[in-house]
C-alpha cells in the first residue's frame, strides 16, 4: 500500500549565519519553496530566540514546512512533510541549500502513515 505522506529530514551545514538569524528572510524562503514545490500555503509562525536562533513552520495544506536555526553553528534542520503522491519533498532540497548558502546537505525521506491491516481485521 502507498504512504499517507512523506516526511524529508534535511540537514543544512556550513550555512550564511546572518541569514540564519533574519526571521523575515527565513519567513519569505520558506514561503516561496512551498510554492515553488507546488504546495498550498495556509499560514505560517516564526518565533526569534535570544541571543539568536529562529523555530518556523509554513503550514501547507498538504502538511508543512519547518525550520529550526543555530547561527552560531552556521546549522539549520529543515522538516518537508507532504501528504499525498503530487507533491515531491526532495524538490525543496535545493531551493533551501541555496538561498541559505549552506556549503553542504544531507537528507533522508521517510515514508509516514503506511496504512496497515485494521487490528479488527486482523484478529478474525
Amino acid at each position: 500500500m502507498a504512504a499517507l505522506g512523506k516526511h524529508l529530514l534535511l540537514e543544512l551545514k556550513d550555512c550564511d549565519a546572518g541569514l540564519l538569524n533574519d526571521m523575515d528572510y527565513l519567513r519569505e524562503a520558506l514561503n516561496a519553496v512551498a510554492v515553488l514545490i507546488g504546495a498550498t500555503v495556509i499560514k505560517d509562525s516564526f518565533y526569534q530566540f535570544s541571543p539568536q536562533g529562529i523555530s518556523g513552520v509554513v503550514i501547507i495544506a498538504e502538511s508543512h514546512i519547518s525550520i529550526h536555526t543555530w547561527p552560531e553553528f552556521c546549522y539549520a534542520a529543515v522538516d518537508v512533510f507532504t501528504c499525498g503522491e503530487v507533491i515531491q519533498p526532495a524538490k525543496a532540497v535545493k531551493p533551501l541549500a541555496e538561498r541559505l548558502k549552506a556549503k553542504s546537505t544531507s537528507y533522508i525521506e521517510l515514508k509516514r502513515g503506511i496504512p496497515m491491516e485494521s487490528p479488527a481485521a486482523a484478529g478474525r
